[in-house]
């Protein structure tokens, strides 16, 4: 494994939680992130499991910054033995730039931010699935130039640093090109937004593709500068 790609996810890992108004959920985060269950995390950690859930649910008090690197090493450390699946995957994520015309904007949330409270922020009605659940961050992708110009490996670069997000596409016409799109590629998103549409204009398939994914998915009529600058100015 490339050092230093394990070093600068480790020092962004351990900023993040360390900095973070909520260290337990974004601690709970990364560990998700690497799908890493807590009691093989606490065990390479020689503590019980109810140390990670008091960390995590913040019944314990939050760790210093020499605990979180011991946390955050470890994590690395299970992931290199299980073959750096998600150390590659990041890495693609550290080094990678994005088209302007492909990605508009792409933001990482330091803890976990209400969906509900999300699609209020973006004007949003709900088509299908629940919004009684959270998210990590959020892409907004332009829906036409994504499909046209992104590979499958590079597509899969649009979920950032967690799949635990909204992808908002924008101007779609129906919005079965980019659910088929999600359909055929391994990693799913907890949210689609479909930009400049109402629920009535949605392709009839949308929410089977969907629910098999259990996908919630979510149309705005707002506008693209408009969603980026309501988001942006939220304290999440």
């Amino acid at each position: 494994m490339k050092s230093g790609v394990r070093h600068q996810l480790a020092e962004k890992m351990a900023g993040e939680i360390t900095l973070s108004d909520s260290p337990g959920q974004a601690l709970k985060k990364w560990r998700q992130s690497f799908n890493i269950p807590p009691g093989i995390l606490a065990e390479r950690l020689e503590v019980s499991p109810s140390v990670i859930s008091d960390y995590e649910s913040g019944r314990r008090k939050s760790p210093g910054t020499a605990i979180v690197g011991k946390i955050v090493d470890t994590i690395l450390s299970i992931d290199e033995d299980n073959g750096g699946r998600f150390i590659n995957k990041f890495a693609k994520i550290l080094y990678s730039e994005f088209d302007e015309d492909v990605i508009y904007d792409i933001h990482e949330y330091a803890s976990a931010v209400s969906l509900t409270d999300f699609a209020e922020a973006i004007g949003g009605v709900t088509l299908c699935g629940t919004t009684d659940q959270t998210i990590y961050g959020y892409t907004v992708i332009n829906s036409l130039n994504a499909i046209l110009q992104l590979s499958s490996s590079e597509f899969n670069r649009i979920y950032g640093w967690s799949t635990e997000r909204a992808l908002i596409f924008t101007e779609v016409s129906t919005g079965k090109s980019p659910m088929v799109a999600i359909r055929v590629t391994p990693f799913k998103p907890r949210c689609v937004v479909l930009q400049g549409i109402t629920p009535g204009e949605v392709h009839p398939l949308i929410p089977g593709l969907a629910e098999r994914d259990r996908i919630t998915v979510i149309c705005t009529q707002m506008g693209v500068e408009a969603i980026i600058s309501s988001l942006r100015g939220k304290l999440w």
